[in-house]
């Protein structure tokens, strides 16, 4: 479990100006967020623009991002669906060399029941040669994995050992806390609320902040988990500002014009998402010169 305790990146898919997998611009954002410090890389979450990527393109990135990574630290692949044995084939089917966990998004668009939530887990449970981390994202699922169902998937099944949560929910959270088992691991899945669900008894973050701003966001989340939480308030205020640059016209778009300011990769995007307006732009160049890191 310790291999996803800390700071987790959500890493963003560059793309050349035509469109195409930038894969040097990745390998260049694999090193900048490994020098930075960080404890894990997911690969391919909804950060990653996966959802626009062909099938033979996600493999194409995995595999660059197994190459890249080379054991230095943990690497977790998103895999997820609204189709549940599409899910699950998917992962029986997954190449496990190199990586050390799954990421799986509670399924969208459908808005199954809690009883069908449970059941896509435990199918995903039963095909998993990897541990599983839950992923529940209201905003864009469009339901809410409960506390109740997250419990019950943490004590029914082994190889579900965590969960990002991003439901927003203090309730929620605190219910998970409270009640969970107790090797099961609490990730935050938002960047401006860590430091708190930390003090609660989150084990770390899963972020997108972490792609622009490694160094900074993971001593932070260790300052926390050390319990230096006066030490750790002062870089927290210092991204504030531009963490809700980050989010204000959609993720990863701000991220990516950050990581473009800071010469690591491009910022395109594939449609539908558009890059950012000159004003956020202009805004995050101004962060950045803040923050000293151009």
């Amino acid at each position: 479990m310790k291999n996803f305790q800390g700071t987790g990146v959500a890493i963003i898919t560059p793309f050349n100006s035509d469109g195409t997998v930038d894969y040097p611009g990745l390998r260049n954002l694999i090193n900048y967020i490994i020098d930075g410090g960080v404890e894990y890389i997911v690969s391919l979450g909804t950060t990653g623009e996966t959802s626009t990527l062909s099938a033979d393109e996600k493999k194409a990135v995995w595999e660059c991002t197994r190459e890249e990574i080379n054991g230095r630290i943990p690497l977790v692949a998103g895999i997820g669906s609204n189709d549940s044995r599409s899910a699950a084939r998917e992962i029986k089917d997954f190449e496990v060399a190199g990586f050390d966990g799954i990421l799986s998004v509670c399924p969208y668009y459908n808005k199954p029941t809690q009883e069908g939530i449970y059941q896509h887990y435990k199918l995903l449970a039963e095909s998993a040669a990897l541990p599983i981390i839950l992923y529940n994202v209201p905003g864009r699922t469009g339901i809410n994995m409960s506390a109740e169902t997250t419990l019950r998937l943490a004590n029914d099944f082994e190889n579900i050992i965590g969960i990002k949560e991003a439901s927003g929910n203090f309730e929620q959270f605190n219910h998970i806390l409270r009640d969970k088992p107790e090797d099961f691991l609490f990730i935050s899945g938002d960047d401006p609320i860590t430091v708190p669900l930390i003090a609660m008894g989150a084990a770390g973050v899963i972020s997108v902040v972490g792609n622009a701003l490694p160094g900074i966001f993971s001593t932070m989340v260790r300052m926390c988990l050390d319990g230096k939480f006066f030490e750790a308030q002062g870089l927290h205020h210092s991204m504030t500002k531009i963490t809700g640059l980050f989010f204000l016209e959609g993720n990863p778009a701000g991220v990516k014009s950050a990581l473009d300011l800071l010469g690591i990769c491009g910022k395109t995007l594939r449609l539908p998402l558009v890059d950012v307006s000159r004003s956020t732009s202009d805004q995050i160049k101004n962060e950045l010169l803040t923050l000293k890191l151009l």
